[in-house]
């Protein structure tokens, strides 16, 4: 039995491994919002003075405070569903429930959350690019004639990150953990000693410099919205992890000790450049003398790599999630913990990501040019959850309308604001997570209509489950019953398994023993083991054929031989011997027709993403050795 120690030894590891996992994004905000806010070379450049210096100081506090305090730690992480957060979350909880509207408004707000998932994904190529190469821009402060390594640099770090990710979330959050604590203990250290430069700075805490700047100076503040809001990116990834560590420990993590270090360097470096404005040029770099500028440059070199790690997580959570949901083919998942099952490992978004990451950086080649971009991304993400988390919070939750429109209403205002900022910067860069979103929601939602269609086409190739059982019965095939157990894996009771009506029409032979098992993805992170199984005869307990329903989470592993022997050997006729079972696999080979359904390019969009398909021995966990796969044509 676990004693009060072993639980707070528990809680605290928890809360360590959040903040090598969790907090990286946000947390090295600190790098690069202040320079870009006041950065010369923006299309909308703020000037430095000291109403400027004082409105946008306050503007970051308060941007932090809203959107990732009070919208994302203490209302949208309590929308999650069993556990599991992110903004697919939010879609299966909307689904999982009748609203008003019917299906046409589940439908439009699902699409709505996917595309707010495909930002996140951007999001997930874009920050890995941006953090490294503001941490690793440090060389040009210590030794300008470094500079032309930044590239080089940036992308040999980036190379090692995502090799180091087969390890797991969690050994990476026990490796990254302890960095990432003396990280904001420096870093809050070092705002301190701004803020001792000038502690006038402290007065932009006050909500009326925010306010009064944003009235007095609105065409300055709006544009500046554009880089103020570098300062809450990782917010979504807070959420996107809330699996991987719980509600609890992030929070706590978050209020405890990120929120007051990250507020601190704003303070100080606001300060610094109150003291002299030729600070502008790196802020955060200068918070220290120049004797400390290499270690430091070393310190947020290794906290950049750990906040990349928040928004890869989050991106393998999120494609797992949609795999699971119908919106990407099968993948191949590694499960890293034997503990937390949300701890996975999806190799084929770990590449495709790392490659999107280096593109990123050899095209860009500095924070700078990739801060323009980054805003849409984290915007469109967070306006989205928002929606979707008030929409749930009144018609699921039953809060009243006034408190949903006043208090929601505000919080979405403030996010509007920001997506309207930076909607500015289209021609500036921020076309590029919009095109990245475009293209992932493009293929998530073609992937799911293709499937709804081979899924239909499929089952009228198979014919009724019950109608050839009944055939079977009926002696109407000349079919050889043989010794031995054989599985049929399908994706319906309604239908008859392609390989079993194969095995009966070809080979006109067919195991003693059959189990039917249809294996189905509820919309729930985790189903009981009590209610895994549902079991039954078919209607006919003396011919040896058994249907087997085995119900799943969307983050659950589906390994059938391991559920197989969950079956009460009452339930079952005897003989059955999951140990000795041979497997079938129904596969089909997508061939594109002129049927209608879907367009001809939509067609070939769907076919190529049915290839990056995980093998299914693999993904059900079949012992190879007693594994057929029979195969279909079907046409789309």
């Amino acid at each position: 039995m676990m004693t009060q120690r072993d639980r707070s030894t528990a809680r605290s590891a928890l809360v360590l491994g959040a903040l090598g996992v969790v907090f990286g994004d946000i947390g090295t905000s600190p790098l690069y919002t202040v320079q870009t806010v006041f950065d010369p070379g923006d299309p909308h450049p703020v000037p430095v003075t000291r109403d400027t210096v004082f409105g946008i100081t306050s503007m970051i506090f308060w941007s932090v405070m809203i959107v990732v305090t009070i919208t994302y730690v203490l209302l949208v992480m309590r929308a999650d569903n069993d556990g599991e957060g992110g903004i697919m979350a939010l879609i299966t909880l909307l689904r999982r429930r009748e609203l008003p509207g019917g299906t046409r408004t589940k439908l439009a707000l699902a699409a709505l959350g996917i595309f707010g998932a495909s930002l996140f994904l951007g999001d997930s190529m874009i920050t890995p690019a941006i953090s490294v190469l503001s941490a690793v821009g440090g060389l040009e402060v210590a030794s300008p004639s470094l500079a032309h390594l930044v590239v080089p640099v940036t992308a040999a770090i980036i190379v090692a990150l995502f090799l180091l990710q087969r390890v797991g979330t969690a050994t990476v959050g026990r490796l990254f953990g302890p960095v990432m604590l003396v990280w904001f203990v420096v870093i809050g250290a070092c705002g301190v000693s701004g803020i001792t430069v000038h502690p006038g700075i402290l007065k932009a805490l006050s909500p009326t410099y925010a306010v009064d700047f944003f009235l007095t100076h609105f065409s300055t503040a709006f544009f500046a919205l554009a880089a103020v809001v570098l300062a809450v990116t990782g917010a979504e990834a807070l959420y996107a992890d809330m699996g991987h560590f719980g509600r609890r420990p992030i929070t706590r993590a978050w209020l405890l000790l990120v929120f007051p270090a990250c507020i601190l360097s704003y303070m100080g470096q606001g300060a610094l450049i109150l003291d002299d404005p030729a600070n502008i040029s790196n802020p955060f770099f200068l918070l220290v003398p120049g004797w400390a500028q290499w270690p430091l440059v070393f310190l947020a070199t290794a906290a950049t790599v750990i906040a990349s790690q928040a928004v890869i997580t989050g991106a393998f959570s999120v494609a797992h999630q949609a795999a699971q949901l119908g919106y990407l083919p099968r993948l191949r998942i590694t499960h890293t913990s034997e503990e937390t099952i949300g701890q996975i490992y999806v190799p084929w978004i770990n590449w495709l990501l790392m490659v999107s990451v280096l593109t990123l950086v050899f095209t860009f080649e500095s924070s700078a040019a990739l801060a323009f971009a980054y805003g849409v991304a984290v915007t469109g993400t967070i306006t989205i959850t928002t929606l979707l988390f008030l929409y749930i919070a009144r018609h699921q939750w039953g809060r009243p309308l006034w408190l949903v429109a006043v208090g929601g209403g505000a919080l979405l205002t403030v996010d509007l604001f920001f997506l309207a900022a930076n909607l500015t910067k289209i021609t500036h860069g921020a076309w590029l997570p919009l095109l990245i979103a475009g293209i992932t929601f493009t293929i998530l939602t073609t992937w799911q209509r293709g499937r709804e269609l081979v899924t239909r086409r499929r089952e009228d190739e198979e014919g009724s489950l019950r109608t050839f059982v009944d055939d079977l019965y009926a002696r109407r095939y000349p079919v050889q019953r043989v010794p031995g157990t054989a599985v049929f894996l399908n994706r319906t009771k309604v239908s008859a398994p392609l390989a079993m009506r194969a095995s009966v029409s070809h080979l006109h032979a067919l195991s003693e023993h059959v189990v039917i098992l249809t294996i189905e993805t509820r919309p729930v992170p985790h189903v009981p083991l009590e209610e895994r199984l549902v079991i039954d005869d078919l209607g006919y307990s003396d011919d040896g054929i058994t249907h087997v329903g085995a119900r799943f989470g969307y983050m659950d592993e589906p390994n059938v031989p391991e559920v197989l022997r969950m079956i009460d050997p009452a339930q079952i006729e005897a003989g059955f011997d999951v140990d000795e079972a041979s497997y079938f696999l129904s596969t089909i080979d997508l061939h594109r027709t002129d049927a209608p359904g879907m367009s001809r390019w939509r067609k070939h969009l769907f076919i190529a993403t049915s290839r990056i398909t995980a093998d299914a021995a693999e993904y059900f966990a079949l012992p190879r050795e007693r594994t057929v796969i029979v195969g279909s044509r079907i046409e789309v």
